[in-house]
């Protein structure tokens, strides 16, 4: 009797355990998972180029191994380019995105307010699919047009996460190219230029404080490190990137850096 009971409640323990997985895999959507790919020359499965000019050099990237982590390392000389994939996420349910980053070095040239010095080391674009018909008649002629020149999937809507030479965390502006693309600083200056850094956002708080008013789903993401604008060498690397419907570290009601 003794040897059933507890079997039994090794079996219920099992269950209660894989449901907590199944439950724990449910409160998370992936993104990126380069940590499980393998170090080689060709980009990760599910990603593609994401190139705003044909006549620039691209920025170079490849899967790395990084203290045995499978990462995306980016080296970028006078060049500019990035890599996206498509995904469907509903931020009202998955508002939380955390990646990790790593950057061996500022653009000290660099100005996120011009088009001469909008260069970063490091960026993670969230893209929306937001509405044209909530565009102005010019707003939407225009990204027609950048849509036929460029990409036929570039977003009316846009969030920027940039590593900055000097601009504080916690400043959105407009983008120098588009108001349609705001640029959110999530790190700045160089204390922590060779590390690891984590981060984790809220999209539909930042969408909101970009852009006034409720997330649309978001349609893609991409990771780049642009040096063209400048003429600079930069090089960084990316890790897993994931959204989220809960909050794992508790601090600002939008986010922070991790330590």
């Amino acid at each position: 009797m003794m040897r059933r009971r507890l079997s039994e409640s090794l079996l219920l323990a099992i269950v209660v355990i894989c449901a907590g997985v199944a439950l724990a895999a449910e409160e998370r959507l992936v993104g990126a998972a380069f940590s499980t790919a393998r170090p080689g020359d060709a980009p990760p499965a599910g990603w593609k180029p994401l190139v705003a000019s044909d006549n620039t050099p691209r920025t170079r990237y490849t899967l790395v191994d990084d203290g045995g982590i499978t990462v995306v390392r980016a080296e970028s000389k006078a060049a500019a380019s990035g890599l996206s994939k498509s995904l469907r996420v509903n931020p009202a349910e998955f508002p939380w995105l955390r990646w990790r980053w790593k950057i061996d070095n500022l653009i000290a040239s660099a100005d996120l307010r011009t088009k001469e010095g909008d260069d970063f080391p490091a960026r993670l674009y969230v893209m929306f699919d937001y509405p044209l018909e909530k565009l102005s008649f010019i707003e939407r002629n225009k990204l027609r047009l950048a849509r036929t020149l460029f990409d036929p999937d570039l977003p009316a809507a846009t969030l920027c996460y940039v590593w900055d030479n000097k601009t504080p965390p916690e400043t959105i502006v407009p983008s120098a190219y588009s108001d349609r693309v705001r640029l959110i600083v999530v790190a700045s200056g160089g204390a922590r230029v060779g590390h690891w850094v984590d981060f984790e956002r809220n999209v539909a708080a930042d969408f909101r404080a970009a852009f006034g008013e409720d997330a649309p789903p978001v349609q893609a993401i991409a990771i780049a490190t642009d040096t063209d604008n400048t003429g600079s060498f930069a090089t960084a690397r990316f890790g897993d990137i994931s959204f989220y419907k809960q909050q794992l570290t508790k601090k600002s009601p939008a986010t922070t850096a991790v330590p």
